[in-house]
C-alpha cells in the first residue's frame, strides 16, 4: 500500500483527479461508437435479383422460396409468360446482374459491396477481423506499455484509431476495409489498457470505486450517442468517418495527461517521477507537501514495489500450482463467455425485427440499471454469486429465445435485453473479481490473460452466427451453452468479499482454501485491503 499512501500525501481525490478522469474518459464516449458501429454500418436492407438488361420493361416476376416469400438470390431464367422448352420453364440462375436494393434507410457496406448471398458472411468476417484487432493489440500493446510507458501507446492509439477509422471510410473496397478495421481494433486495446491504468492509480482507495463507475458509464452513454448519429447519417462513409475525426483533438489533449507514477518509479525514472506528484500537489493545494518529497524518500517507499517488480514470474506461474491452475482455468472460462455472449447479442439487433435505432437506445439503457445492481450484489451477496448467476440468467435467456415463436418479436426482444443486462453485470464483477483473485506478483499477467480470453470470444462471436446458415437455432443454441457453462465454472471459484488481496502466490494457495466467512478484521485494515469495483463497459482492460 505504499504507492496509495504516496498518493495520499500529494492528494489523491482533489482536482487533478477530477480532470485527469475527465480527460481519458471523454474518449471512451468515442469506443462504444466503433465496437458497435457495424451494427449500422453493416445494415442488410430487402434486396432481390437485377432483371437481365434485355427484360421487358413491366415488372419481374421473382421465383418464391419455401417459406413462401420471394427468393433474394435467385431470379428466373426465363420471364414465366416466355415461349421456351417445358424442361427449362422455372429454371433459375444466380443473380448475374447484381441486386436491387431498398435504400429507404440508409445506405451500408452490404449495399456498396453486395455482401449478400454467396458473399454474406464477409460482413461478420469484418467484424471478427476488427475484434481480432482488439486481442493482438492487446497482446503486443501490453508488453509495449511495459517498456515504453502508458503515455505514449495512449497517444499513438488516439492518433492511429483517428487515422485508421479515418482511412476505412475511404476503403475503395471490402479488404481494405477489414485492414483498417484490424488497426482501429489494435489502437482500442492501447486506449483502454492505458485508460483504466492511468485514471485508477492516481485515486484514493476511495475514490476508484465512484471514477472507475464514472468511466464506465461513459462507455454506456456513447451506446445512447452512436444510434442518434446513424439516424442523422445514414451514409456509411460519412458515419465512419464522423465517428473517426475526434479522436485527433483527443491525440492533441492527451499531452496534458500525465505519465504513470509508478511505471516511472519501477522503471528508473524516479526525478521524472518525483516532478509530476509536485505538480499533482500543486493543483490539488498541497504544494508545500509536494516539496518535502525527495528522490531517496521515494526510493524508500517505493522499496518494496521495486523488489517485487524485479522478481520474474511468467505464464506458466498460472498453472503451476493447483489452486492459481483451478482460479486461472474457471476465470478464463468466464471472460470467454461473457465477452462470446455478450457481443451474440448487442451485434444481432437487427434479427429482431425492432426498429434498430430504438432497440439500440434500449441495449445501451440496460447497462445502467444493471451495472447499479451489480454494485450493490457484490456488497451484499458477494462475487461469487453475483458472478455465477449472471452468467446463468444471461445463458438462460439466450436459450429461451429459441422457444419464442419469431411472430412474438417483443417477447423475443425482452429476453435480449435481459440476457444483455445480465452480461453487462458479468462484466462488471468480472473486472473487480478477477483482480481480487489473482496474487499481487502475478495481477497483470493474469488481467492479461482474462482479457485475452474475452476478446477471442467476441472476435468468435461473428462467426459462429454463419452457423445459422445450417438452421436458425443453432447459434442461439452455441451462444447460450458456452454461458451456462461459464456461468458453472465461476461457482467453483472462491469469494473474496471483506478478505486481504494475495502478495504472493503462496498466498493464494492457503488464502482460496480459507472458510467463505471471513474473520472480522478491523475497519481500517479492511479498508486498505479491498479493491473497488472497476466498471467499465464491454472490452475496458485494466491491465
Amino acid at each position: 500500500m505504499a504507492f496509495s499512501e504516496l498518493m495520499d500525501r500529494v492528494g489523491s481525490k482533489g482536482p487533478f483527479q477530477f480532470l485527469n478522469t475527465i480527460l481519458l474518459s471523454l474518449p471512451i464516449l468515442g469506443l462504444a461508437n466503433h465496437y458497435l458501429l457495424q451494427i449500422f454500418t453493416a445494415t442488410t436492407p430487402d434486396h432481390h435479383c437485377r432483371p437481365p438488361p434485355n427484360a421487358s420493361t413491366g415488372p419481374w416476376v421473382l421465383p418464391k422460396g419455401l417459406n413462401g416469400k420471394a427468393e433474394k438470390c435467385l431470379r428466373f431464367i426465363y420471364p414465366p409468360n416466355a415461349t421456351v422448352p417445358n424442361d427449362t420453364q422455372g429454371a433459375t440462375e444466380p443473380c448475374l446482374d447484381g441486386w436491387a436494393y431498398d435504400l429507404s434507410t440508409a445506405d451500408s457496406i452490404v449495399t456498396e459491396w453486395d455482401l449478400v448471398c454467396e458473399s454474406r458472411r464477409l460482413k461478420e468476417v469484418a467484424q471478427s477481423v476488427f475484434m481480432a484487432g482488439t486481442l493482438i493489440g492487446g497482446i503486443v500493446l501490453g508488453d509495449l506499455s511495459d517498456r515504453f510507458g502508458r503515455k505514449p501507446i495512449l497517444t499513438c492509439s488516439y492518433l492511429l484509431l483517428a487515422a485508421s477509422g479515418s482511412g476505412a471510410a475511404f476503403s475503395p473496397n471490402v479488404s481494405i476495409y477489414m485492414v483498417f478495421r484490424f488497426l482501429c481494433g489494435w489502437s482500442i486495446s492501447g486506449i483502454v489498457l492505458s485508460t483504466v491504468i492511468l485514471n485508477v492509480e492516481c485515486l484514493s482507495i476511495q475514490m476508484r470505486a465512484i471514477m472507475s463507475t464514472l468511466t464506465g458509464y461513459f462507455y454506456t452513454c456513447g451506446q445512447f450517442i452512436l444510434p442518434g448519429l446513424a439516424y442523422a447519417i445514414p451514409q456509411w462513409r460519412w458515419l465512419q468517418l464522423t465517428v473517426s475525426i475526434p479522436f485527433f483533438a483527443f491525440f492533441l489533449l492527451s499531452w496534458w495527461i500525465p505519465e504513470s507514477v509508478r511505471w516511472m518509479v519501477l522503471s528508473g525514472k524516479i526525478s521524472k517521477a518525483l516532478k509530476i506528484l509536485r505538480q499533482i500537489a500543486a493543483l490539488n493545494g498541497k504544494k508545500e507537501e509536494g516539496k518535502k518529497l525527495s528522490v531517496e524518500e521515494l526510493k524508500l517507499i517505493m522499496q518494496k514495489e521495486i523488489s517485487l517488480a524485479k522478481a520474474k514470474y511468467s505464464i506458466v506461474d498460472l498453472f503451476r500450482t493447483p489452486n492459481m491452475r483451478r482460479v486461472t482455468c474457471c476465470l478464463s472460462l468466464a471472460w470467454f463467455s461473457t465477452g462470446f455472449g455478450y457481443y451474440s447479442l448487442a451485434m444481432g439487433v437487427e434479427e429482431f425485427g425492432v426498429n434498430l435505432y430504438i432497440l439500440q437506445l434500449i441495449f445501451g439503457g440496460v447497462d445502467i440499471p444493471a451495472k447499479f445492481i451489480t454494485v450493490l450484489s457484490i456488497n451484499y451477496l458477494g462475487r461469487h454469486v453475483t458472478q455465477a448467476s449472471s452468467l446463468l440468467l444471461a445463458g438462460g435467456s439466450i436459450l429461451a429465445i429459441i422457444f419464442v415463436p419469431s411472430d412474438l418479436q417483443t417477447l423475443r426482444t425482452v429476453l435480449a435485453v435481459f440476457g444483455k443486462g445480465c452480461l453487462s453485470s458479468s462484466f462488471s464483477c468480472l473486472f473487480l473479481y478477477t483482480t481480487e483473485l489473482y496474487p499481487t506478483v502475478i495481477r497483470q499477467t493474469g488481467m492479461g490473460i482474462s482479457n485475452l480470453w474475452t476478446r477471442a470470444g467476441s472476435m468468435s462471436a461473428p462467426l459462429v452466427k454463419i452457423t445459422g446458415e445450417l438452421q436458425p437455432f443453432i447459434p442461439s443454441i452455441i451462444f447460450g451453452t458456452v454461458t451456462l457453462l461459464g456461468g458453472s465454472a465461476a461457482y467453483f471459484l472462491p469469494e473474496t468479499l471483506n478478505r486481504p488481496l494475495p502478495e504472493t502466490i503462496q498466498d493464494m494457495e492457503t488464502w482460496s482454501w480459507r472458510a467463505k466467512k471471513p474473520k472480522q478484521e478491523p475497519e481500517a485494515e479492511k479498508a486498505s485491503q479491498r479493491i473497488p469495483l472497476q466498471s467499465c463497459g464491454p472490452g475496458l482492460d485494466p491491465s
